[in-house]
């Protein structure tokens, strides 16, 4: 990848002059953010077992892009996180807790601990008029495989990227993704390698593997509509539809609605193997999700509720599959999936709102103190119920966030409280955790 990014900008300096080189350079723009981050996480396992963990870490981003020079553009993305005053129970979950799964060493250990820096963007992109294109490291904000900046760093995926506006109203997009980062790792693996680790050949007949990502997007006024299709060779095919109606009355009342729909299927070598070997998955990929959101706003207060499915298929994997940091239900919550089906090699895992036949409701009220003169000031209060034959009792998540936000600065303190939180293995087997506290302050400042 390096060698076809510095290949192209040798091309391009070679065939224009030095100041417009030069320009192209000085007319560059330079943007980041700096991020403190605490967490904490305590367990209560049962039968008298207990866990407690945290962490603080700072770091950040640091983006350069040059100028455009005759449609052509280049940018990097530096990013870091330093855990400091770290105790012996580490939460290694703002720090290398991917790269602690990935080598063996566990989420918790040594390597998980150590902080990190990594050159999380570097590309090469060239724009004509409503056509985009686009080679190298890239964040990218899909349903499915997603940034997910909830934590000290974003994720980040490898390949070339097109991007055309077909009219006014609707884009058009075509992906090909051959390697992903998960956000707490310094190394960019093979997106299917990430996504199955030891189980790649077995499960896809090879060692790695790519994605091709189709995207439609259109808009007219307050109606949307997107469609996300991720094929993956030998492993599985994703469809993501939704559609959403947004508008505001004279009275200043603010309504929205929107619907969605998830379907995934293992094809090829993996639908071959899943079935004859269950032991690996529980059976083949066969997953159908819904749901709808609707809210209604007011002024600085407005209120939400989500409620989604995922159905039950018997003697089959019938559980969401989400390796790259996609959490794509309404229904999701802080702490629904608990980001680590993200973790290398741990696709085939699930909680909360993804495992098949869960049933979410969520509500979620949102308040502005601006009338109070507490400018800024922000409060979510947000609870989720979740349902599911498999679950010996319903998981409760109850979530209360306190923002604060003013320029470029912003703070947040989040309080998560979880009973019953559920999770669900490979082949499907369930199991709850009876308490799961958690607490984070995090603090950014943009520039």
């Amino acid at each position: 990848m390096r060698k076809i990014i510095l290949s192209t900008l040798i091309m391009i300096s070679s065939s224009q002059a030095a100041d417009s080189i030069a320009s192209w350079f000085e007319e560059g723009s330079v943007k980041g953010n700096i991020r403190y981050y605490y967490i904490e996480t305590k367990k209560d396992l049962g039968g008298g077992n207990k866990t407690s963990a945290h962490a603080n870490s700072i770091g950040g981003q640091l983006h350069y892009e040059t100028g455009d020079l005759y449609g052509f553009r280049s940018g990097v993305t530096f990013m870091t996180t330093n855990g400091f005053a770290l105790p012996n129970a580490v939460d290694t979950s703002i720090i290398g807790r991917d790269n602690g799964v990935r080598l063996g060493t566990g989420a918790g250990g040594e390597d998980a601990q150590d902080s990190f820096s990594v050159l999380g963007e570097a590309y090469v992109a060239y724009s004509y008029k409503d056509l985009d294109l686009a080679y190298g490291r890239r964040i990218l904000d899909t349903p499915l495989i997603h940034e997910k900046d909830v934590r000290m760093l974003p994720s980040a995926v490898q390949g070339a990227f097109v991007s055309y506006g077909l009219s006014d109203n609707t884009q058009f997009g075509i992906s090909y993704l051959t390697h992903f980062k998960q956000r707490t790792s310094d190394r960019f693996v093979n997106i299917v390698q990430h996504a199955l680790g030891d189980n790649t050949q077995a499960i896809t007949g090879d060692t790695k593997g790519d994605v091709l990502l189709l995207d439609v997007d259109y808009k007219l006024g307050g109606f949307g509509a997107k469609a996300y299709n991720y094929y993956v060779d030998d492993f599985m095919n994703a469809l993501y539809l939704e559609s959403s109606f947004k508008n505001k009355l004279d009275s200043g009342l603010t309504y929205h609605a929107a619907v969605q729909y998830i379907n995934q299927m293992s094809i090829g070598t993996a639908d071959k193997n899943l079935g004859n070997d269950a032991a690996l998955a529980g059976g083949k990929i066969d997953v159908n999700a819904f749901a709808l959101k609707t809210g209604v706003k007011m002024g600085e207060s407005g209120v939400d509720l989500a409620v989604s499915k995922v159905l039950s298929s018997s003697n089959k994997h019938d559980s969401l599959v989400l390796p790259w940091d996609g959490t794509p239900l309404f229904t999701n919550m802080i702490t629904s999936n608990d980001l680590f089906q993200s973790n290398y090699g741990k696709a085939l895992g699930a909680d909360s709102i993804y495992i098949g036949g869960s049933r979410g409701v969520k509500v979620a009220y949102t308040q502005g103190y601006d009338f109070l003169g507490l400018e800024g000031v922000k409060t979510v209060l947000s609870y989720l119920n979740v349902d599911n034959d498999k679950f010996e009792d319903n998981q409760r998540d109850y979530n209360a966030v306190i923002a604060y936000g003013k320029g470029d600065f912003s703070l947040a303190l989040k309080g998560i409280w979880v009973r019953y939180n559920s999770s669900s293995n490979s082949v499907g087997t369930v199991s709850q955790i009876a308490k799961l506290n958690q607490y984070r302050v995090i603090a950014n400042y943009k520039f």
